[in-house]
């Protein structure tokens, strides 16, 4: 898929900075430095720490910002350096109203759920095959093997790890004694148990523990993805072989640092994620190429896929907002490991939220409407692309279990091509097409024999 070359973004991202150099906000002591091919980090006395995150890309600290930049952006060791902006502080979205009249119209029962003993899998519509993801028709034709398990990453505003269909699906992370606080497995990070909170950090900087939610949105995400199947009682997740690691990275009133989002990227993918899910964005560029850059290395290191939605800013079907010219971010961002979502609905048409971008959106998913598990032992159905994104990792989880195999690209590209044609898409997403579960198997099959 063709998406927009580096020169491009670098000259929208310019135009960006330049209007928004006002109003955006950044850290005042940080400073993302990527180093050329072969070169050494620098020095300068301006310069108090640095850390590298991956590759030859650093995080320093500084009591002098623009000085160190100046210096540092004509020095000849430096591909660039960049200021570690904010998101802005935007309201989250909210749950919606559960509307039983509807979830008892045909299109949410249509449904066998035969494969799943789960009471309030019938509320999931995105399961079924003419306006879905064809997951109940994929599982009663499963491969005969069992899938591997697939770490995944929910890189959010944390997760209630206790919850009735989750805390079964919980990454663990074995080498760590949990409540000692002790670093027992060297890693740099003290007790995490199920992953890291890069929003609260110890005495040394580092990010700490605590990886409970701060709001429903990620355990929202997480249920879509994985919610134990079989168990008896609320819903079913799309994958069955899936570890969730819980990274708490988006505060809940949506002003992450791109200094957070980069180690959320680093450690999940050092820790054996293969997928990342990001159901989240924002307008500004998020330090320039910083985290762009992150998504492939951890892709050419790792072999990780992240997984991002599009964005939630149109007005469908008279104003879509489209990411190609009008960009958000990291959906905009032009790397080979990087899978954007759209928005669809129980009808099958795009939902009227959501972004579009022939060259900047890959692949769509269902994202209206979607019942999933929130905090304390509880419920809800919420809509966007945040939805969507979820959706899509758990049918790339299953088919990363069936095919370990599959690299980040070859995966990305599985799910793109073995996605359900829709006519009005071909105009709108790179692939023209919604994820199909059933499909995506067999592709996958013919790829990886």
């Amino acid at each position: 898929m063709k998406k927009l070359t580096t020169c491009i973004l670098m000259t929208t991202m310019a135009l960006m900075a330049s209007a928004e150099a006002s109003s955006s906000r950044f850290h005042p002591k940080h400073l993302f430095i990527k180093l050329k091919a072969g070169q050494s980090m620098v020095k300068s006395p301006l310069i108090k720490s640095s850390k590298k995150i991956i590759g030859q890309i650093y995080l320093v600290k500084t009591n002098k910002l623009e000085e160190l930049e100046a210096e540092l952006s004509s020095h000849e060791s430096v591909e660039y350096a960049q200021k570690d902006f904010y998101a802005e502080k935007k309201l989250m979205p909210k749950l919606e109203i559960l509307d039983h009249a509807s979830l008892a119209m045909k299109r949410f029962t249509e449904v066998n759920f035969g494969s799943f003993n789960d009471p309030d899998s019938s509320k999931l519509w995105a399961f079924n095959s003419t306006a879905g993801m064809n997951v109940t028709e994929a599982y009663d034709k499963l491969p005969s093997a069992s899938a591997e398990e697939v770490i995944v990453a929910v890189v959010d505003t944390g997760v209630d790890h206790n919850h009735e269909d989750l805390k079964d699906i919980m990454w663990t992370n074995e080498k760590e004694i949990a409540g000692n606080g002790i670093d027992d497995d060297n890693n740099g990070y003290i007790d995490d148990i199920h992953g890291i909170n890069t929003l609260v950090r110890d005495a040394q900087g580092n990010a700490t523990m605590d990886t409970m939610a701060g709001h429903w949105h990620g355990t929202h995400v997480s249920g879509t993805i994985a919610a134990t199947q079989n168990n008896g009682i609320g819903i079913t997740g799309v994958a069955s072989n899936v570890k969730i690691m819980a990274i708490r990275t988006v505060p809940d009133d949506a002003d992450e640092l791109d200094s957070n989002i980069v180690e959320a990227y680093k450690y999940a993918a050092k820790n054996g994620a293969r997928l990342i899910n990001c159901s989240f964005g924002k307008e500004v560029n998020e330090g320039g190429m910083v985290v762009r850059d992150v998504i492939d290395e951890i892709g050419k290191k790792y072999n990780t896929l992240v997984i991002a939605s599009a964005g939630n800013d149109s007005m469908g079907p008279y104003s879509w907002h489209d990411n190609d010219s009008s960009p958000k971010y990291p959906a905009a961002f032009d790397s080979a490991n990087l899978l954007v979502i759209a928005s669809t609905t129980s009808s099958g048409s795009l939902s009227s939220f959501s972004n579009i971008g022939i060259k900047t959106v890959d692949v769509a998913a269902p994202g209206s409407n979607i019942y999933s598990t929130i905090v304390g032992n509880k419920y809800g159905m919420a809509s966007g692309t945040s939805m969507a994104s979820p959706n899509t990792t758990g049918v790339a989880a299953m088919v990363l279990g069936y095919y370990p195999n599959l690299s980040a690209t070859e995966l990305k590209a599985v799910l793109m091509k073995s996605s359900t044609p829709v006519a009005a898409f071909k105009a709108q997403i790179a692939s023209g097409g919604r994820v199909n579960l059933k499909s995506a198997l067999q592709k996958a099959k013919a790829v990886k024999k």
